[in-house]
């Protein structure tokens, strides 16, 4: 089994080219699959979610909580992982990637304060925070954002 041989389940794949309500020969003519009369056999059919005038259900759920648009969701690492590095070494965001440090950057990396470091680092990322930028200055490194 390999990505050449994969195919979709047979019946699972429609053709789009399907001409509806072209007579009885075509197999789906007359009423074109939408049944004998009816709101839904008609133009002009509700939206998804309409129940009738009833309140519909995404209305009548309580909701909770609030979700900034604004909000960025940050990678925090603490110093003590940047000790994987050799002593001198440049780390920027794909580095860490490479190194399997951070997965994801998502919105970007910040290197907290947590731990002690032993290396002369160049650190090149998104944020670091006050305590972080001290001891990779005070080990002979530099802090550079991007």
């Amino acid at each position: 089994m390999d990505l050449s041989n994969l195919s979709p389940a047979a019946g699972s794949k429609h053709n789009d080219n399907f001409r509806r309500g072209r007579g009885h020969g075509s197999g789906n003519g007359k009423t074109a699959g939408k049944g004998h009369k009816g709101q839904k056999a008609r133009s002009g059919a509700p939206r998804i979610g309409f129940e009738g005038g009833q309140m519909p259900l995404y209305r009548r759920i309580p909701k909770r909580g609030f979700k900034c648009i604004n909000s960025k969701q940050i990678v925090a690492l603490n110093l003590d992982v940047l000790n994987r590095f050799d002593d001198g070494a440049t780390v920027t965001v794909t580095d860490l990637i490479e190194a399997g440090i951070v997965k994801n950057e998502r919105d970007g990396v910040k290197i907290l304060g947590g731990g002690e470091l032993t290396k002369k680092l160049d650190v090149k990322v998104n944020a670091f925070s006050a305590s972080a930028k001290e001891k990779i200055e005070a080990a002979g490194g530099t802090c550079e954002v991007i």
